[in-house]
C-alpha cells in the first residue's frame, strides 16, 4: 500500500543487540522502525528524539548520530528491542513478534543496573500489562535484578505523549543525583 511500511519478519535480528555485562542501563524498544531497518541503525527515523534526548539529559557528551549507536557501550549503555526479527510501525506488531523470554534471558545474562523501556508498548509486552495508563518513571518492582524505568517513546509517531522529564529523572538516577524538575 502507498504510504505504509509493512512489518518485515526475518530470521535474523534486524539490528544487533548492543549489550555487555554490567551496563548502567539498557534501553529497550519495541522493534526497529522502517528507516532504522533500512539504515541499519537504532532510532534513525527523522522524527525520532532518542539521540537528542540522551544528549539533552547529559547521558552522552554530544549528540550521537544513529549510526554511532555502538559508541553507547563505552558510556555504559546498551540497546535492544523486544521484537528483534521484525521492523516497521508498532501498529503492525503481533504478539508472536515479541520474544519476551529471550529478552529476559539477555537481561539475566548481562545484568544491567537499569532496564529503560523506550515507550509503553515494549514495557507492556515484557511486563505482561494491558493497561494503557501505565505510568512513566521508575518502577518499584525489579526485573531480573535490574531497576525498571518506563520512558515516553522517542518515536515521532508518539509525539503527542512526548516529555523529556522522565528522561531527566532516569539520568538523575543513573548519575545518582536528585531528579530535576
Amino acid at each position: 500500500m502507498v504510504g505504509t511500511s509493512p512489518t518485515m519478519t526475518l530470521e535474523q535480528p534486524v539490528l544487533p543487540d548492543i549489550l555487555a555485562p554490567g551496563l548502567r542501563v539498557v534501553f529497550c524498544g519495541t522493534q526497529a522502525g522502517a528507516v532504522s531497518a533500512r539504515r541499519g541503525a537504532y532510532y534513525a527515523g527523522p522524527g525520532n528524539r532518542f539521540w537528542k534526548a540522551l544528549h539533552a539529559v547529559g547521558l552522552t557528551p554530544r549528540q550521537l548520530a544513529p549510526e554511532e549507536f555502538p559508541e553507547l557501550l563505552r558510556l555504559g549503555m546498551g540497546l535492544t528491542d523486544v521484537a528483534k526479527a521484525s521492523s516497521g510501525p508498532d501498529s503492525d506488531l503481533l504478539p508472536a513478534h515479541f520474544d519476551i523470554e529471550g529478552f529476559k534471558e539477555k537481561m539475566r545474562s548481562f545484568a544491567p543496573a537499569v532496564i529503560a523501556f523506550n515507550g509503553k508498548r515494549a514495557a507492556q509486552a515484557v511486563l505482561g500489562l494491558r493497561d494503557s495508563t501505565l505510568p512513566y518513571g521508575l518502577w518499584q518492582a525489579r526485573m531480573e535484578g535490574a531497576s525498571v524505568f518506563v520512558l515516553p517513546s522517542t518515536s515521532g509517531a508518539a509525539s503527542g505523549f512526548w516529555s523529556l522529564a522522565p528522561w531527566r529523572n532516569l539520568a538523575a538516577v543513573l548519575n545518582r543525583e536528585a531528579p530535576r524538575s
